[in-house]
């Protein structure tokens, strides 16, 4: 037998040995991740070394290691714009468009070709005399150059001027920072919601502001007063001696005074935690979920907010559902706002989270150690030297989720909906 004092203490590192002892096992698991973090770091040394001596290699494992995000394998519904029922359907209306277009650039282009070609021959015609031989051999040269590039783009398919494809934009890191084109809107969709996809000019919102019976949270209402912009609040009340208005009776008397929106404010345990939207005067009702609600006086640095009317900005609402929450959005802010406040609203749409934000932007002298702005050709803008732009948050900040769209106004909420969240079975789908 071999006596216990001639074996070694030193546990082994193979992957298929495990001790029955808990010490040991372990020691045996800091040892094997002390021997993973040593060669990791030794890759990694030798990598630097490398990439130090061919700076090419940094910059082509650089090319390659892209993150694999959930908006990176967002998948789209392959089915046309113009169907009935788009609300539950995830389709990028700009690749759409951009796809229907992409046929009548093409015969445009070949027009503009035969245009240009022609006014050549006209001009070598009437220069024919003129020219030398040395420029006629320039000419010709520069002729088979263009008939080369051409030839090469017809066998792409497409011109160079044309937008990336769906899978470049969907996988554009910073597509999520793209404004909304509010004039994609499909025949469907503005037949099934006429007063939200109307052609006229925008009316001046009048928002009437309440809260569910009983409700205790007033200071918010009066916060999303100074939010949404010629709004006022009513108080609700549940008294027994008190007659309860319902929704649609609340509806009913504001849209009978030229109210043009309700919110209704909801509340689970004294905070905010849903939001109800009421388009008058027929609808439709869109809820919506708060979470992460954060008043301006708890915000570092924060500011006061003013009675200006503010800036809009609608960020990556791409599919039906989200244009049909955009135009809800902007019916809800005057169309002309007043630019001496210098404020700005945003609804910034990200995996179908709609995160709120307001702030006030300010000009102010650039530092010496900043950069001065820059235009699109990387050269110093004019008449911006030596100013710089910052933003100033005012609060609140607070997230919204779609949940439900109801048809109309309804007694019980729920009864009839357009549309219904939580059906959605795959992760990599988008309803926004």
């Amino acid at each position: 037998m071999v006596s216990r004092k001639g074996q070694s203490s030193r546990p082994d590192t193979s992957e298929g040995f495990r001790p029955g002892n808990k010490l040991r096992r372990q020691a045996l698991h800091v040892r094997r991740k002390k021997t993973q973090n040593e060669e990791r770091h030794k890759e990694r040394h030798s990598r630097r070394k490398e990439e130090t001596r061919d700076p090419k290699l940094k910059a082509e494992r650089l090319r390659q290691n892209i993150p694999l995000t959930l908006e990176r394998k967002r998948q789209w519904d392959e089915v046309d714009s113009d169907t009935e029922n788009v609300l539950g359907v995830s389709i990028d209306f700009e690749r759409v468009k951009r796809l229907k277009d992409e046929p009548e650039q093409e015969q445009l282009g070949g027009e503009e070709e035969v245009e240009q070609d022609s006014a050549e021959d006209d001009e070598d015609e009437v220069d024919s005399m003129i020219a030398t031989s040395d420029e006629e051999e320039d000419d010709d040269d520069e002729g088979e150059d263009d008939d080369e590039d051409n030839d090469t783009e017809k066998k792409r398919g497409r011109p160079k001027s044309s937008l990336p494809t769906a899978t470049d934009r969907a996988t554009s890191p910073t597509h999520s920072t793209k404004s909304t084109n509010l004039n994609l809107a499909p025949e469907a969709l503005a037949e099934k919601f006429p007063t939200l996809f109307s052609m006229e000019n925008p009316k001046t919102p009048k928002i009437l502001v309440t809260t569910g019976l009983n409700g205790t949270l007033h200071d918010q209402a009066n916060t999303l007063t100074s939010l949404f912009p010629n709004s006022v609040y009513i108080r609700r009340t549940a008294h027994r001696h008190a007659h309860k208005f319902s929704i649609r009776e609340i509806s009913s008397f504001a849209a009978n005074r030229n109210f043009t929106a309700l919110v209704v404010l909801q509340e689970d345990q004294k905070k905010p935690s849903g939001l109800t939207i009421v388009h008058l005067p027929q609808g439709p009702t869109f809820h919506f979920t708060i979470s992460n609600w954060v008043d301006g006086k708890k915000l570092p640095g924060h500011g006061n907010p003013t009675d200006h009317w503010p800036e809009l900005i609608l960020n990556n609402f791409r599919t039906p559902l989200g244009l049909l929450t955009a135009h809800l959005l902007r019916t809800m802010f005057p169309p002309q706002p007043e630019f001496e406040g210098r404020n700005v609203i945003s609804f910034s749409n990200q995996r179908d989270y709609i995160f709120v934000r307001r702030h006030r932007y300010v000009f102010r002298e650039k530092r010496e150690r900043e950069k001065s702005v820059v235009g699109s050709d990387g050269q110093e803008m004019k008449g911006a030297e030596g100013i710089k732009v910052g933003l100033q948050e005012l609060g609140p900040r607070l997230t919204l989720k779609l949940r439900r769209v109801d048809k109309g106004i309804q007694r019980a909420s729920g009864q009839e909906w357009e549309w219904k969240g939580g059906l959605e079975k795959e992760r990599t789908k988008f309803q926004l």
